[in-house]
């Protein structure tokens, strides 16, 4: 197994995290690889609503963007020709809230990532259609030219550099959750994390990263202390007695906890982030195409455009994702090498 595991490792985390929110309804597969259970309401021209029907998960915002020429006419032909940008997400069966969702209409596809398209595709003066699948086949929708771009939480690999093209546009980050009276910070250092209990989720990257810290601790006589526990459920309940001091897991599912508890007794908060491609380089999520489509830069341009003016800003901040915003979109920067993606 590679020394970073895989993204569908990662979601397994995330998901894990987000088991014991209300959003039980709101996660129904749609069936099949179609575009279904993808529509919003309509907003205004000029206007894109985000967080709709979020069921907690975000703030619904207005957000106003219009199509800026000068972008647009970056495109291809043939998706400017089109009038639409097909957007790939990889949220079949069950989602996982905050990027990505049924919402609780029962038909809505929501989220952070296929919000963040609406808005890239109202630069471009697009209709955005949004096509969900499971993971595997948004890949398969990016290979046979049926999905222009994916919104998906995407790591940006240099593996993945051989068959697509990337924009960035937010960092990939694992957080530490607390409860909100701790006074704890991880502040960047893993010394921090001596004399500690944490809990992690097996078989995921944050597990190799905490271990490897917990050994560093080990070599200078510390001690660190990890479990594990089977659900969600029991990691919170272990939290708010005070059986562990943190849980380290990806970053916006912790964001979506904390936003889900923020006015109950076992309201949790963000002790800390760290680059889920670890101490060597920061991981980032991108916007992903197929390699030499022309949609790297147009797409870099539009998100550099939503950041330059604000937009990105509220977007990031409607889905409490602001500590992962990037203060520019790349295209195909420096990604997860080879022996670790």
């Amino acid at each position: 197994m590679p020394a970073h595991f895989t993204r569908r490792s990662l979601i397994r985390g995330i998901t894990a995290a987000t088991a014991v929110a209300s959003l039980a309804t709101g996660l129904a597969a749609c069936g099949g690889d179609s575009d279904a259970a993808t529509t919003t309401s309509a907003a205004k021209t000029g206007e894109v609503v985000v967080g709709q029907v979020s069921n907690g998960a975000a703030t619904q915002t207005t957000i106003k963007v219009s199509e800026v020429k000068s972008i647009s006419a970056e495109l291809p032909d043939s998706v400017r020709k089109s009038g639409k940008l097909v957007i790939g997400e990889g949220a079949l069966p069950a989602g996982f809230p905050p990027l990505a969702y049924v919402g609780s209409d029962q038909k809505t596809l929501t989220g952070s990532e296929p919000d963040l398209g609406r808005l890239v595709a109202a630069v471009f003066g697009l209709k955005p259609e949004i096509q969900n699948a499971t993971w595997e086949n948004m890949f398969v929708g990016i290979d046979s030219g049926k999905v222009d771009v994916a919104f998906s939480n995407v790591t940006d690999t240099e593996e993945r550099k051989k068959k697509y093209e990337f924009a960035s546009y937010r960092q990939d980050n694992l957080a530490f959750t607390v409860p909100k009276k701790s006074t704890w910070n991880f502040d960047g250092d893993y010394e921090n994390l001596a004399g500690k209990t944490v809990s992690v989720s097996a078989g995921t990257n944050q597990e190799k990263i905490l271990l490897e810290w917990k050994k560093k601790l080990e070599s200078e006589g510390k001690k660190l202390t990890v479990k594990y526990f089977q659900d969600s459920n029991s990691v919170y309940l272990a939290l708010s007695s005070g059986k562990i001091d943190a849980y380290l897991g990806p970053n916006p599912g912790i964001a979506y906890h904390n936003k889900q508890t923020e006015n109950t007794p076992n309201a949790t908060r963000t002790a800390g982030t760290y680059s889920g491609a670890g101490a060597s380089l920061q991981g980032l999520i991108a916007a992903t195409a197929k390699k030499d489509s022309g949609l790297a830069k147009p797409l870099a341009d539009a998100i550099n455009y939503l950041i330059k003016n604000g937009q990105y800003a509220e977007w990031l901040k409607a889905y409490n994702l602001s500590n992962e915003a990037v203060a520019k979109s790349e295209v195909n920067p420096p990604g997860l090498p080879l022996d670790n993606s």
